[in-house]
């Protein structure tokens, strides 16, 4: 092995994400590298040192470039991993006095961490330089002077020299990040496949209406102007290597110079990037200007809704976007609008250009209301994502015809779920008008196609999807579910921002309380007289539960002067309603610390005093047990299931609650009332408790016109002791 490549080649490898492979082996052969084979993520092929330097500096597509000394097949322990480094002449490739690092990657049976596969090829490195009279090297894991490759899979070990450094990716313009910015090398491939290095040549403008940090438009403007996208990194990892050539490597980047000062001169094309953020836009400005084209980008600020085709721009063009595309499911309310006004405005202000959208939601790119012609397969990360080159149509009519097919306009079923909303509104308006209630729900499965329940709440709407059975094909539900999100801002009256999606399964015990979010957003709505919090962002629900709405009345109702508890008090709503009503005194009881917190967050707000309403960390059962006190009005609303250890793990309302209920019954004082109430759909009473007690079901009685369809929602009871007054 000579000092450097040979000038027959030497076998390197190319690294790239996943899918670029078809991409990236075109690229290199234009570079002058002889591909030998792709393989997931990479490319084999063989080249000179100058063309080893050209991939490094001009690879758009690359990650690393891997200068191979030694492939060994039945590399399985760790002194056969030594072996194959130790055998290596490292001599000719370590300088003295320079540290390193040895990035391992892959495992076998018994080397299961890349710490420990990286330790055993840096001890082989170690002994083969000292063997040959050399002193040790230092190892320096965050900047070394050269980095050592190493990849073990399937019993075949990879050893070589890192020529890249950093990851070829990294141009060094982008240091100011907007949100979940795309690789650069995924956006010159994402560009390669929308045809833009050829549209470059035609002279044809670039349009990003959603630009972000400006990768797509700035690595659109390093192709068209002919400037090599490492132009301005400062070092590569063949820098630190023994056989690096520097005359070489100088005489290739004085080349690239003059063809980018020549390619920024001769530059046919404009290109712009809108973006409604401030920050945004300066982050991309002050990235354009580290790539060292900010003369060849017009930047601007504003909405989606209000883009125009630049004026500049009189012959069509492609128009490039990376819109977000919703990876937690309550992001799609904002983006099924935005995905519509993203497909409005290429057709009325973009007409014959094209587009290239790219996004992990097909179903959201179906709103655009533009047909794709082509699509390509992308990983964005661990995301399957999409390419869709969409043609702009020259008419209006044919925008019409096109938006109409590919479901930018209401669909038939998107116009049912609109006309069914309406009806449900047009049938409580006259109660909304008489209660004064702002919190309801409008919307509960009507339509079995759209298995949502839809509630109101102020200026804000909350969609809870229930999880479609299995025999529902899950591409039809997305679609029904986006159809739904399409009408729904403009059926309520609020903005598509105010819409919060979640998706609703069986939940078991504890499992409805669940944290989903961390954001803290919750306001205040008015229910009767009380002021109550609610989180409609963080938990699967809200904090307040809208068909118990006639109970917690109830027990306004009934609470003057009376001793109030409050068994599995929640976030403490009935305990409000209860001490608004003139309650004496309460006690609420739930074993939830942040539930407990919010009960009280609840009575502070309505100005309660917590040392005549107090709050008790506790699970029922045991309080129950050991409590001492009588209560004049008790509410016992427990889960459907709950786990406890007092009752073998799990509390089933429908088994256990003939215990729970005499237990409770034992702290009412006589003439005293318990209200019980369960969500069970199928429950039945227990009989020992109807022979025991004087109980009146009054279920029918606690639903108020926005529930009276699902009259098994929950099931409620008022009970008294025999013989009662």
């Amino acid at each position: 092995m000579t000092n450097s490549l040979s000038t027959m080649g030497s076998m390197l490898f190319a690294t790239c994400p996943k899918g670029l492979e078809t991409l990236l082996a075109e690229e290199l052969t234009a570079l002058g590298g002889e591909v030998a084979r792709t393989t997931v993520a990479g490319v084999h092929l063989q080249a000179s040192i100058d063309v080893a330097y050209r991939i490094c500096l001009w690879s758009r597509l690359a990650n690393r470039l891997i200068l191979v000394l030694a492939q060994e097949e039945g590399v399985e322990t760790p002194n056969a991993v030594h072996g194959v480094a130790s055998n290596i002449d490292w001599s000719r490739h370590v300088m003295s006095g320079r540290s390193l690092a040895v990035d391992f990657h892959g495992q076998s049976a018994q080397i299961r961490h890349t710490r420990y596969g990286a330790q055993t090829v840096k001890d082989g490195i170690v002994d083969a330089l000292q063997a040959a009279g050399r002193e040790r090297p230092t190892i320096d894991v965050r900047q070394p002077d050269l980095r050592i490759y190493a990849n073990l899979y399937r019993g075949r070990l990879t050893l070589g020299i890192d020529l890249s450094g950093n990851s070829l990716h990294q141009r060094g313009y982008r240091k100011e990040l907007g949100h979940a910015p795309l690789k650069e090398n995924l956006a010159a491939a994402l560009l390669i496949r929308a045809g833009w290095p050829e549209r470059a040549r035609r002279g044809e403008p670039l349009v990003d209406p959603l630009c972000g940090s400006g990768t797509l438009v700035i690595e659109a403007a390093l192709m068209a102007a002919d400037t090599a996208p490492g132009l301005r990194r400062e070092r590569y990892g063949f820098h630190g290597w023994a056989g690096h050539d520097e005359s070489a490597w100088r005489e290739l980047k004085r080349e690239a110079e003059a063809r980018a000062s020549l390619g920024r001169r001769r530059i046919k094309s404009r290109l712009y990037g809108f973006d409604i953020s401030p920050q945004a836009l300066a982050a991309a400005k002050a990235n354009a200007m580290r790539a060292g084209i900010p003369a060849l980008i017009e930047f601007h600020g504003g909405a989606l809704a209000e883009l125009k085709r630049p004026v500049e721009s009189e012959q069509p063009g492609l128009i490039m976007t990376n819109p977000p595309y919703g990876e937690r499911i309550g992001e799609l309310p904002e983006l099924v609008p935005l995905y519509a006004a993203l497909g409005e405005r290429a057709r009325s202000e973009f007409p014959g250009w094209s587009m290239a959208l790219f996004t992990a939601n097909p179903d959201l790119g179906h709103r655009v209301g533009l047909r794709a012609e082509k699509q390509y397969a992308f990983k964005n990360g661990a995301l399957d994502c999409k390419l869709l080159l969409l043609p702009v149509p020259e008419s209006p009519d044919q925008s019409s015809e096109s938006a109409q097919e590919a479901g930018s306009a209401r669909s038939d079923g998107a116009q049912m779920f609109a006309n069914r909303l309406e009806k449900n509104r047009k049938r409580l308006r006259k109660w909304l008008k008489q209660s004064g209630e702002r919190c309801y729900r409008v919307y509960d499965a009507d339509m079995p196609e759209y298995a949502l329940a839809v509630d109101v709440y102020g200026e804000r709407v909350h969609v809870q999807e229930y999880a479609p059975p299995r025999s529902v094909n899950p591409a039809q539900a997305q679609r029904r579910l986006m159809d739904a999100l399409q009408v729904l801002p403009g059926v309520l009256g609020v903005r598509p921002e105010n819409v919060y999606l979640k998706q609703r399964e069986r939940q078991a015990g504890k499992a409805q309380y669940q944290k989903r979010d961390s954001s803290g957003e919750r306001f205040q709505v008015r229910e009767g007289q009380a002021l109550l919090w609610v989180n409609l962002r963080d938990y699967l629900d809200t904090g307040l539960f809208l068909d118990h709405r006639p109970v917690r009345r109830l027990l306004n109702q009934m609470a003057d002067g009376k001793r109030f508890l409050n068994l599995f008090c929640y976030t403490g709503t009935a305990t409000v309603q209860a001490a608004l009503g003139g309650a004496s005194d309460s006690v609420s009881v739930d074993l939830s610390n942040t539930y407990l917190e919010w009960a009280r967050d609840n009575l502070a707000l309505n100005r309660l005093d917590p040392s005549r309403h107090r709050v008790v960390r506790d699970d029922c059962l045991h309080w129950l047990e050991t409590a001492g006190s009588e209560f004049d009005l008790i509410f016992l609303d427990p889960p459907t299931f709950s786990n406890s250890k007092r009752m073998e793990g799990t509390l089933d309302i429908q088994r256990d609650h003939a215990r729970l209920v005499n237990l409770a019954m034992a702290r009412l004082a006589p003439g005293g009332t318990l209200v019980f109430s369960n969500n069970q759909r199928r429950f039945q009473l227990d009989e020992g408790l109807l022979q025991r007690y004087e109980i009146k079901d009054i279920t029918s009685r606690t639903f108020d016109p926005d529930f009276q369809r699902r009259p098994n929602l929950h099931h409620c009871f008022q009970i008294r002791h025999r013989g009662a007054k």
